[in-house]
C-alpha cells in the first residue's frame, strides 16, 4: 500500500481503537475481511506507539487465501496474536472461541450472522460496519448494538459467561519430550515460570528419542476430524518451526519432501479424485501419477502418490532442546528426578520424588509425561495404550539413498549422519529390547515400499525402541483432565468434573512432532482465557473428558457395568 494511504489508515484505526483499548489488559479485535493485511498492520503499528496500549493485541480475522480452518500465525512479538480464519462468516462464528472488543464488518450479507456475533461479543464492544442495509442495522440493534451513524456499541441483559480470571503464572511440567518441551515454550512465551520434571537425565529419552520424526499432513475424501487436525497442527508447526530459525537450522532436520505411496489401484482412484477436487494448493500437496513419481523417487511407484514438498524429517530431541531454548530464564529443568507423583495441597500441586520430598510446587500442573501418565493416580483410568515400536537403523550400503522421506505403511527416511530409519512396528507388548522379529517386520515393509525383495540383506539388528501413548480414537487429549472420583451423570463436556489446575497432553500416537506445538498452544490459550487457535469441534474431540461421556454411553448398553476406562472400546 503507498505511504500517503497506509497513513491514512493508520488514522482511521487510532481513532476508532486508541481511546476504546486504554485500561486493558487484551483487547481482542474481530475483522471480516483480512484483505491484504494492511488494516492489520495498521492496527500493530498503532498498538506499538501508544503507551498505554493493552499487554495483548489479538485479531481474529477472515480469509479466503488459505486451506479451510483456523491458522493461527505467529507473530514477532509474543504479545499479538493473528489468527486467519477461512471459512464464511456464519460458520467462523460457530467454532468461534473468542470475545472481540471491537468487530468491524465489510460487504457483509444477510442477518444469519447476527446472533451468533452478538452470543461472543463482549460487553461494551465497538462495531465499525461498512454497507449495511436496514435490514441489517435492525437484526443488530434487536441483539443490543447501539447505533450512532455506521458505528454502534455493544450492550445486552443476556447473562454473559464470566472471563477467565488473571492466572497465577506458574506450572510443572511433567516430562521432556516434545509434549511437555512444547508446553514450556508456549507457557514461557506468555511470561510463565516453567519448571520442567524429567525423571530421565535429559530431554528424549521415550517416545521422542528416535533419530528421525516424520512430518506430514492427512488427506481424507471427507475432511474429517484427524485430517482437520492434522492440518492446522502441521502448518502451524511449520510457521513456528520457521520462526525458531528453521527446519536443519534451529535443529536437525531436513524439509525434503515426503512422497507417499498410494498402498494400491482403489487407493490411487480415491486420491485422484481429492485432487481433482482442485481444493489442494500444489506447495502443500500435489497427487503424482507413476511416470511423475517414479522420476522423482528414482525407484518403482506403480500406483503413483501424493508428494507433500513442505513434508520432510526431523529428530525430535533436537526439536526439544530448541524449543526449550526459546524459554530463556523462565525456564527451571528438574532432570533425573525418577518417578514423581502429584498431591494437591491447598491451592497448589506439589510434585513429589520417589523418596517423597517435594520437586516443586504450583497451582497449575501440565501432564506430558506420554505413556507415563498411566501410573499417576490422577490419570490412571483414562484408556491410554503404551505401544511399542521399533525402528531399524540401517547403514548406507544396506539402503537405497533417497532425495525425501518415502512412506506408506512403513516409512524409509533419507540417510542423515550415516543412518537411514525405517519403521516402526505397532506392538501391544512391553518388551523394551531389539529384537530379530522387529527388525524382520521394518525390513519386509521397506522392501515393498522400495520394489525390492533384496533390500537390506544381511543388514545388523539395529535400532531404538519407544512406546507410543495411544487412545482408543487416536486422538490426543489436550485440556483440562477429569476427576473419576466426582463423576456423576453430567451428559456434557462442560459439565465434566475436572481436577483443579490439572491438565493434560497426552496421546500423540505417531504424530507427536507435529500435533505438539498447536496443542501446547490450544492448552496456554485455554489458560490464560484467549482466543482458541482452534474451532470448538476439533478443541471438544480433543477434550480429555470425552472419555468420560462414552463410558457412560457403553454403560448404558450393559446395565450391570460400571463406567470405568477398562469398558471403553475405539
Amino acid at each position: 500500500m503507498p505511504l500517503p494511504q497506509q497513513a491514512a489508515l493508520n488514522d482511521e484505526v487510532r481513532m476508532n481503537v486508541q481511546d476504546h483499548w486504554r485500561g486493558r489488559a487484551r483487547y481482542t479485535v474481530f475483522d471480516s475481511d483480512h484483505g491484504d493485511g494492511s488494516r492489520f498492520a495498521a492496527l500493530v503499528e498503532t498498538w506499538r506507539a501508544d503507551p498505554q496500549r493493552p499487554a495483548h493485541l489479538h485479531v481474529v480475522a477472515l480469509t479466503d487465501s488459505l486451506q479451510p480452518g483456523f491458522h493461527r500465525i505467529p507473530q514477532d512479538d509474543s504479545n499479538v496474536t493473528l489468527d486467519l480464519v477461512s471459512a464464511p462468516l456464519e460458520a467462523a462464528l460457530a467454532e468461534l472461541n473468542a470475545h472481540p472488543d471491537f468487530i468491524r464488518l465489510h460487504g457483509v450479507q444477510g442477518t444469519d450472522f447476527v446472533r451468533p456475533l452478538a452470543r461472543l461479543t463482549a460487553l461494551g464492544a465497538r462495531l465499525e460496519a461498512q454497507g449495511l442495509d436496514s435490514e441489517q442495522r435492525a437484526a443488530l440493534a434487536a441483539q443490543g448494538f447501539a447505533f450512532d451513524g455506521d458505528d454502534a456499541t455493544f450492550s445486552t441483559r443476556k447473562p454473559r459467561l464470566p472471563s477467565t480470571p488473571e492466572p497465577d503464572r506458574r506450572a510443572l511440567v511433567l516430562g521432556a519430550g516434545v509434549a511437555g518441551c512444547a508446553a514450556a515454550a508456549r507457557l514461557c512465551a506468555r511470561g510463565w515460570q516453567v519448571t520442567l520434571i524429567e525423571r530421565h537425565p535429559q530431554v528424549a529419552m521415550e517416545a521422542s528419542g528416535n533419530l528421525a520424526g516424520i512430518f506430514m499432513p492427512l488427506l481424507s475424501r471427507d475432511d474429517n476430524i484427524p485430517t482437520r487436525l492434522t492440518r492446522a497442527a502441521y502448518l502451524y508447526a511449520l510457521r513456528l518451526w520457521e520462526q525458531l530459525g528453521g527446519v536443519g537450522r534451529a535443529f536437525d532436520g531436513d524439509r525434503c519432501g515426503v512422497l507417499q505411496l498410494a498402498r494400491d489401484a482403489g487407493h490411487a482412484a480415491v486420491s485422484r479424485a481429492i485432487a481433482g477436487d482442485g481444493k489442494l494448493p500444489p506447495d502443500f500437496a500435489r497427487w503424482l501419477e507413476p511416470p511423475e513419481a517414479q522420476a522423482l523417487l528414482g525407484l518403482p511407484a506403480p500406483d503413483g502418490g501424493w508428494l507433500f514438498p513442505q513434508g520432510g524429517w526431523a529428530r525430535p530431541g533436537s526439536v526439544c532442546e530448541a524449543l526449550l531454548a526459546s524459554c530463556g530464564d523462565l525456564l527451571t529443568r528438574r532432570f533425573g528426578a525418577g518417578e514423581v507423583s502429584l498431591e494437591r495441597k491447598g491451592d497448589e500441586w506439589q510434585a513429589r520424588g520417589a523418596d517423597g520430598n517435594v520437586i516443586d510446587q504450583a497451582p497449575t500442573v501440565v501432564l506430558a509425561s506420554g505413556a507415563g501418565a498411566r501410573k499417576m493416580v490422577q490419570t490412571r483410568e483414562l484408556p491410554l495404550q503404551a505401544l511399542r515400536g521399533q525402528v531399524t537403523h540401517l547403514a548406507p550400503e544396506h539402503a537405497p539413498q533417497l532425495p525425501l522421506v518415502l512412506c506408506r505403511e512403513a516409512y524409509l527416511t533419507p540417510s542423515a549422519h550415516g543412518v537411514t530409519c525405517a519403521g516402526a512396528t505397532y506392538d501391544l507388548d512391553a518388551d523394551p529390547q531389539l529384537r530379530a522379529a522387529s527388525q524382520q517386520e521394518n525390513v519386509a515393509r521397506l522392501r515393498g515400499l522400495v520394489s525390492d525383495p533384496q533390500a537390506a540383506e544381511g543388514a545388523p539388528l539395529a535400532g531404538r525402541v519407544g512406546f507410543r501413548c495411544v487412545a482408543p480414537d487416536r486422538l490426543p487429549l489436550v485440556g483440562r483432565l477429569p476427576d473419576f472420583a466426582a463423576l456423576g451423570t453430567t451428559e456434557r463436556l462442560r459439565d465434566v468434573p475436572r481436577h483443579p489446575g490439572l491438565y493434560g497432553l497426552l496421546g500423540y500416537a505417531s504424530r507427536g512432532l507435529i500435533w505438539a506445538p498447536l496443542a501446547a498452544e490450544l492448552l496456554a490459550a485455554q489458560l490464560e482465557g484467549e482466543p482458541l487457535p482452534l474451532e470448538m469441534a476439533l478443541v471438544d474431540a480433543l477434550d480429555p473428558a470425552r472419555f468420560v461421556l462414552r463410558a457412560r454411553r457403553n454403560s448404558r448398553h450393559s446395565p450391570e457395568t460400571a463406567p470405568n476406562a477398562a469398558d471403553i472400546g475405539p
